[in-house]
């Protein structure tokens, strides 16, 4: 997401020297939340984007492992030999995090990729029984999928709640119900300790609990894809993530980072952010085309946006609540729609929305605009957001 955008960015922001695109993948270009949903379901066949790159001038270089960058000579390493450059956008992303001792073993899956995607489709149409490792977005969007299906699933989370490190008990506390309500068990403080193949095979937990599985799907978390910059110089944060900064520029010269493998300092949030969403692969490199092409007047600190679709619900989030000192509830959370907004000296910070997109567009606009709200009024579900304010 985050290369094509930058790619296409730069044509229609006026660039027109020579673009070069370079993935790892065979496949054409594709977008990723189908993964999880339409192709998952085999609704869909794949999710190329509909970019005719011929046509803008871009050259797709498919199938493709970049394995070194040596800045001095601007040069970057391939397979298939070294590829000059005068600009560098790194969109590298992220790789899944794998459960240790459960690499190559069979039935074992990750979702990250069309082939991922492709690989699981026939577990969905057997009707498999599914072991999901993870409660995260990942794992409640596959556990969906696998429900819908007609497959018998237990998700193992090893926290003590669904989302544990994206979001606060409170708000993840009637999330846990989702999944006994459409079929699903979810047990939490469960840890791996072996994933045992056959069929079906067992995923073994550290209490000695035994769970058939025909197949394991493993979502517990991602990391930027940035080993290949090992003896570069170039910096990175602990994440591993390449450090940009509010240009996306890197620490060496004529090469950006956007996406999944960048992190960048947000004068909004006060911290350096790392987005693992879809928003920012789509708004991160108009921001590096505008800085290539001369065009940057303004940083780059978005408003982070993601939505989720799980059990049947609309998740949706806009913001960053790390910094937040009052949560404010609208509505009931054991109604379908509800949504939960978070303040900071009285202004919005962050907001989720489950099955109320209004509140998602308003609550956006008033963090985008820093506008403080009267509380009272705010934590009101039937009082419009945007009237809300002081």
């Amino acid at each position: 997401m985050a290369g094509v955008q930058t790619a296409v960015a730069l044509r229609e922001q006026g660039f027109t020297g020579p673009v070069t695109l370079i993935g790892a993948e065979p496949h054409q270009p594709y977008d990723r939340p189908p993964l999880s949903k339409a192709i998952l379901l085999g609704k869909a066949e794949d999710s190329a984007f509909e970019i005719d790159f011929e046509d803008l001038g871009i050259e797709l270089r498919l199938g493709l492992d970049v394995t070194g960058l040596r800045a001095a000579d601007h040069e970057i390493d391939t397979e298939a030999g070294p590829v000059a450059y005068d600009v560098l956008v790194l969109a590298t992303g992220a790789h899944p995090v794998t459960l240790p001792g459960t690499e190559g073993v069979p039935g074992v899956h990750l979702l990250r990729t069309l082939d991922d995607a492709v690989r699981l489709g026939p577990v969905l149409e057997r009707r498999h029984s599914v072991v999901v490792v993870g409660a995260g977005w990942i794992g409640a969007e596959f556990a969906t999928a696998a429900r819908e299906a007609g497959c018998a699933v237990t998700v193992v989370e090893a926290a003590d709640r669904p989302l544990a490190a994206a979001l606060p008990a409170e708000v993840t506390a009637p999330m846990a119900e989702w999944y006994g309500a459409n079929g699903a068990e979810l047990l939490t403080h469960a840890r791996v300790r072996t994933v045992e193949p056959g069929a079906p095979g067992r995923v073994v937990l550290d209490d000695g609990r035994e769970l058939p599985a025909d197949a394991v799907v493993v979502g517990i978390g991602a990391r930027p894809a940035t080993g290949w910059l090992t003896g570069s110089g170039i910096a990175l944060d602990p994440s591993g993530a390449v450090t940009a900064d509010d240009r996306l520029r890197t620490s060496l010269p004529d090469v950006y980072a956007v996406g999944d493998c960048a992190s960048f300092p947000s004068a909004r949030y006060g911290e350096r952010l790392l987005v693992h969403h879809w928003d920012n692969a789509l708004q991160g490199p108009r921001a590096v085309a505008a800085a290539i092409t001369g065009a940057a007047d303004a940083p780059y600190d978005p408003v982070p946006y993601f939505w989720s679709e799980q059990f049947g619900r609309f998740v949706q989030y806009a913001g960053h609540h790390a910094g937040a000192d009052e949560l404010l509830w609208r509505g009931d959370p054991a109604d379908e729609a509800w949504s939960v907004l978070w303040l900071r000296d009285g202004v919005p910070v962050a907001l989720l929305a489950v099955g109320r997109p209004r509140d998602l567009a308003q609550g956006r606009k008033l963090i985008e605009a820093a506008v403080p709200v009267d509380p009272e009024r705010a934590a009101d579900p039937s009082v419009p957001l945007k009237a809300a304010v002081r």
